[in-house]
């Protein structure tokens, strides 16, 4: 059966952040690990070895795959800063058109530094997503 790798951990976020190895990204890292928190009210937490997570949802496929994946989140990788929010969320595109400087796929949006972005776009993009979750995959 398939194992989800990128499970709720308790390394520390701070730890993780401080071994980003680009001043730059770690400011950044630094940044949005405020303005996640704020928007969110939820406290980051790991999920696997490189994604800082703000809350958690259960979800369940037609397939019958399930699991649990934070609500939103971000990971400052070497190339990117990768930020996690809803898949298939139909309002997330047009959110998108004024968001700035990125590139995105099925699940993240890709930005090279916060100052590429518009913040408060950001913010937006964090309720809408997590409204979204919510709305998709109720808790019991």
């Amino acid at each position: 059966m398939y194992e989800l790798k990128t499970k709720e951990n308790d390394n520390s976020v701070l730890e993780f952040i401080e071994k980003v190895e680009s001043p730059k990204k770690q400011e950044d890292a630094y940044k949005l690990l405020d303005l996640f928190t704020e928007t969110t009210g939820y406290l980051a937490k790991m999920w696997g070895p490189s994604i800082i997570g703000f809350g958690s949802y259960h979800y369940k496929y037609a397939t019958g795959h399930e699991g649990d994946a934070p609500l939103v989140g971000y990971s400052p990788r070497k190339a990117k800063i990768s930020l996690y929010f809803a898949t298939g969320d139909p309002k997330r595109e047009k959110l998108l058109e004024k968001f700035g400087k990125h590139t995105s796929g099925k699940a993240c949006v890709y930005i090279n530094k916060v100052a590429d972005i518009d913040v408060e776009v950001l913010k937006e993009l964090i309720h809408q997503s997590i409204t979204f979750l919510r709305e998709t995959y109720p808790e019991k």
